[in-house]
């Protein structure tokens, strides 16, 4: 790995084992760090894929893309092999079809979390949150990720950044653990330490650091 990515991976570890150490065994195991996919900013994720340690994730959001099923099989193909977790955001009928390991939900769709649950419950369920509002519908959840944590762009770009003040008082308010996603790259990461989040997600950052 590149200084990037080994600052990226170094401090989602880091943040993973103090939450451990905080809040003891998660009911699942979670990643500590993951790479969410946009068409227009990663558009070949198996190849960033094929660079991630094993132990992180990859959250595939198609945002209803043509070829969204010859990429999610291509992501679950490298993820098996690499021993990485796989979520497919939003689309859990995508999700069964390829034997993903579980759905993110944007924030407008957290209420599907209790029936997914409930239905499989073997799947890793994760979901985006932007304030307290969404954290109240999070129950359901393995993990939430909120974000904008520092100025950010693709979806993010025209909220306001969080800060870290912030994002900590979002962390101790959440019902379950939660992931740093925004502005996240390897001059900013480490400014995550200390906050309570159990790990990071990324976009262009993880792109460019573990392309392999």
């Amino acid at each position: 790995m590149g200084t990037d990515a080994e600052i990226l991976w170094e401090v989602a570890r880091v943040l993973a084992r103090d939450a451990a150490e905080v809040s003891g065994s998660p009911r699942r195991a979670l990643p500590p760090l993951l790479f969410f996919t946009d068409p227009a900013r990663t558009p070949r994720p198996w190849e960033t894929a094929e660079g991630l340690p094993a132990g992180a994730g990859v959250v595939f959001r198609h945002f209803g893309v043509t070829d969204a099923r010859e990429t999610a099989l291509r992501l679950r193909e490298v993820a098996s092999r690499r021993n990485l977790l796989l979520l497919i955001g939003l689309d859990a009928a995508l999700a069964e079809t390829i034997g993903a390991d579980g759905v993110h939900l944007p924030e407008r769709a957290l209420d599907q979390a209790a029936g997914l649950a409930k239905a499989r419950p073997d799947w890793l369920l994760t979901g985006a949150a932007h304030g307290t509002e969404a954290l109240t519908r999070s129950g359901s959840l393995d993990a939430v990720v909120v974000s904008p944590v520092f100025p950010a762009g693709g979806a993010s770009a025209e909220r306001p950044a969080l800060g870290v003040v912030a994002f900590r008082a979002l962390v101790e308010a959440a019902p379950r653990p939660v992931y740093a996603l925004g502005g996240i790259d390897a001059s900013t990461a480490r400014e995550i330490i200390g906050t309570g989040a159990c790990g990071l997600a990324c976009v262009s950052a993880i792109r460019s650091a573990f392309r392999a």
